[in-house]
């Protein structure tokens, strides 16, 4: 990026995880690109809100970009992820009927699937459920979805980023879209015929111009659609709120554990899901409210979560919990609809030049890198119009290598990693195990991110079952000493939420 030179062939407007893998796709192309994300870290949105599952594809109809997308991103996800050295494990998934009368509702779940193309569905009865899943009672059949799989959400939105950044892709955080203008036609202003106008962004106090606009801003992207004069689409936002169970209960779920879908809810139940770093997600409920911005846990939802899973499970009691949480779901369905539509993902016919992602719901995270494909292909015809080529990079850079995580090692190997460097001898975060040196590399990230949050999602520092009541205080030790960042500089996550505050804080 030259200085003070704001201008681009591309800018996507949002760093979830499908404006990330978006950015990475055309960072593929020899495109000027920019991504815009308006807090002070990729991902916080959805993208770090969610199950992290990888979704198979049954749920979703036939024909419609979601099941597509969705089918195929679950077949290329293990791939993907080895790409950006993201975890990945495939558990399976068991949709579970608690009597006879759940039984044709997961027939037409598995007729759905393999008409969407998902492979290895499979009926069966109470007694292999209790096989795959020991602790699971009450279960009279299931359907088991052998490719189901489970990922870090965060650190696949990170990855994404961190690559597309790698290969020339510039990324602009606290740079919320606030103004977005029509540039004058190259054709009226003398310039070659064929290309139309662009656009002019107002975002974090500066000015950028674009020929195409992308809008991936999920539960914000009728409003940014709005701004750029397509008023269209509404998004009714669907918080789901969590319970986190320590890592000690991991043993008792194995797979994904799914009840039968309600017809017309917004989700898909309440579940139980097994997370690469151990922990068991209960969630999420499913609850339309005002705010795209209120990620409140709320008592009755709770207290519900923990009612339905001790009805799977009896052997989880308040002793598990460490955490709550909650996330936003992008509905274009109104709450007396329920249900799902199709996502839109089109450049639009009054406004050339802008390509819209609206309601990209759930399986969003799954499909991410096959909406990047199809956008990308968007961007290519719309560049082509104007008379341009478009080619690949022949230096584009496949690989990212994520830091070594000193808890994951055997003993042989952290010997190794002691000895290059001294910080990996000291643990700072106990619960998680995590080093020193994974902290310094958490803090000297890329993206230039350096909230606690940043630090958190980048280190699993702050996640275990103390939640940082140990580790904060030597982190931000870390920051004032090593990096000159005062205790009361420092935030949380989004802009103006301190840590501490009243003053200079001593932190010894």
């Amino acid at each position: 990026m030259k200085a003070q030179d704001f201008s681009y062939d591309v800018i996507i407007a949002g760093g979830g995880v499908v404006g990330c893998a978006i950015a990475r796709e055309l960072s593929r192309l020899d495109l000027n690109t920019a991504l815009l994300e308006k807090e002070p870290d990729v991902g916080w949105g959805a993208s770090c809100r969610n199950s992290g599952v990888v979704h198979a594809g049954y749920n979703n109809t036939p024909g419609t970009l979601m099941a597509k997308f969705c089918v195929e991103g679950n077949q290329g996800f293990e791939v993907l992820c080895a790409e950006l050295d993201v975890p990945y494990k495939k558990v399976g998934k068991l949709v579970v009927a608690d009597g006879p009368d759940e039984v044709p509702a997961l027939e037409r779940l598995k007729a759905q699937g393999e008409t969407n193309g998902v492979r290895g569905l499979e009926m069966i009865d109470g007694d292999r459920v209790r096989e795959l899943e020991p602790h699971l009672e009450h279960a009279y059949a299931a359907m088991y979805s052998p490719n189901s799989a489970i990922t870090s959400p965060y650190l696949l939105t990170i990855a994404l980023a961190e690559n597309a950044l790698a290969n020339g892709v510039d990324i602009f955080l606290n740079s919320g879209v606030e103004r977005i203008d029509r540039t004058p036609s190259a054709s009226t202003a003398g310039g070659p015929e064929g290309i139309r106008e662009g656009f002019i962004v107002k975002a974090g106090g500066r000015e950028f111009r674009t020929r195409i606009l992308i809008n991936s801003a999920g539960v914000n992207s009728a409003e940014l659609s709005r701004l750029a004069g397509v008023d269209l689409y509404t998004i009714y936002p669907c918080r789901g709120e969590y319970y986190v169970l320590d890592t000690y209960a991991g043993e008792l779920v194995q797979h994904l554990v799914y009840p039968v879908p309600k017809p017309g809810s917004g989700g898909l139940g309440i579940h139980l899901t097994p997370t690469v770093d151990g922990n068991i997600l209960i969630g999420p409920s499913n609850e339309y409210i005002e705010s795209a911005e209120d990620y409140s846990v709320t008592a009755p939802v709770m207290k519900t979560l923990s009612e339905e899973a001790r009805s799977y499970m009896p052997q989880l009691n308040g002793g598990f919990y460490i955490r709550s949480f909650a996330g936003m779901r992008a509905k274009q369905t109104p709450p007396e609809k329920g249900g799902y539509f199709d996502y839109v993902i089109k450049e639009e016919e009054t406004c050339p030049g802008l390509i819209n992602l609206v309601g990209i719901e759930s399986p969003g995270l799954t499909a991410s890198a096959p909406i990047a494909r199809y956008v990308s292909g968007i961007v290519r015809n719309i560049v082509e119009r104007s008379g341009r080529e478009v080619c690949g990079k022949p230096d584009f850079i496949l690989k990212r290598t994520a830091p070594v995580r000193f808890a994951e090692q055997d003993d042989e190997v952290k010997a190794k990693l002691i000895a290059g460097d001294p910080d990996y001898g000291e643990i700072i975060c106990r619960c998680e195990q995590i080093t020193k040196k994974e902290i310094r590399q958490a803090i000297e990230n890329p993206l230039g991110a350096r909230s606690l949050n940043s630090i958190k999602y980048r280190s699993r520092a702050m996640m275990g079952r103390c939640q940082g009541g140990y580790c904060t205080q030597r982190i931000l030790q870390i920051l004032r000493d090593e990096y000159g960042i005062m205790p009361e500089e420092i935030e949380l996550g989004k802009n103006g939420s301190w840590v501490l505050s009243g003053g200079r804080c001593d932190v010894t």
